[in-house]
């Protein structure tokens, strides 16, 4: 009779898990995948601490030929920098009552354990992430409140104060609303008809977008509703560790039986240089 042993099935979660939930977590995550992941220095190990860094513009100087323009000032060279500690894990497990119960569960063929873990970190992460919301209160305020219908107008004054705070004109920037705020914005025939808008369908978190007004729309049905997120990448930047870790224990030390299999990640994040003037905060109350 042939027994299987823990460690063996262990190792081959490990192999070949690992990788699927590394790769899952970041294309399910539309906000995790849609923030900056630029930064100097390595995530070796939890709590490790990375930079962004900004070279601040010069003022420079005008000057008048026959007058002054003979000699010039120099400046010397100024830089912002943030740092992102990879200090927090996310974490799903679930516990078994045997080995054998374990092996059926998490069969290739049977992925109802991995899709179930895998949204409980991607929630984590994604909850998280908007924690850490915060744009700017000051004139012109990027937080408002009051929006009951998300419509046309709203979608082009979010528009102007992007333009006014200068966000970099490079295609990334996204509108992530709720489904009744995307409701509204798609009910309008001249936001959705091809008789008054092209065909420009941007790539964001794997998907194909509607994309209005420099933005691209995405539907997020994690936010509860009248609820919008406008933003460019550079207004967050987050760090991860490069793949998952999947742990199976026996619970017999604890006078237990049964198993315990834990996945988890290490990552980090941030709000960037001028975040508070780079995103947008849409909501009704």
């Amino acid at each position: 009779m042939t027994t299987t042993n823990l460690a063996d099935v262990a190792d081959q979660i490990q192999k070949y898990w690992s990788p699927i939930f590394t790769k899952q977590l970041r294309e399910n995550l539309l906000l995790g995948s849609f923030v900056d992941k630029t930064y100097d220095g390595q995530i070796l190990a939890q709590g490790d601490t990375v930079y962004v860094s900004q070279v601040n513009a010069p003022t420079g100087q005008l000057l008048t030929v026959g007058t002054d323009a003979d000699t010039f000032e120099s400046e010397a060279v100024s830089t912002t920098r943030v740092a992102i500690q990879a200090n927090k894990r996310a974490v799903a497990s679930y516990e078994f009552q045997d080995l054998v119960s374990l092996q059926s569960q998490v069969s290739q063929n049977n992925p109802a354990v991995m899709d179930s873990l895998n949204f409980a970190m991607n929630k984590k992460i994604n909850d998280y992430l908007y924690s850490l919301v915060s744009p700017s209160t000051s004139a012109p305020d990027h937080s408002i409140s009051g929006v009951t219908d998300f419509n046309a107008s709203q979608l082009a004054a979010c528009r102007l104060l992007a333009a006014q705070a200068k966000w970099p004109e490079d295609d990334k920037w996204v509108a992530f609303l709720d489904p009744q705020y995307y409701a509204d914005l798609m009910n309008a025939a001249t936001m959705t008809s091809a008789d008054y808008v092209g065909a420009d369908l941007p790539v964001v978190g794997g998907k194909i977008r509607q994309k209005r007004y420099g933005f691209a729309i995405v539907e997020d049905n994690s936010r509860s509703a009248d609820y919008g997120l406008l933003a460019h990448p550079s207004f967050m930047h987050m760090v991860m560790q490069t793949s998952a870790t999947v742990k199976i224990s026996d619970l017999h030390s604890q006078k237990r039986f049964g198993l315990v299999m834990s996945v988890d990640i290490v990552f980090g994040a941030a709000l960037g240089i001028n975040s508070g003037s780079k995103h947008i905060k849409v909501f009704n109350s």
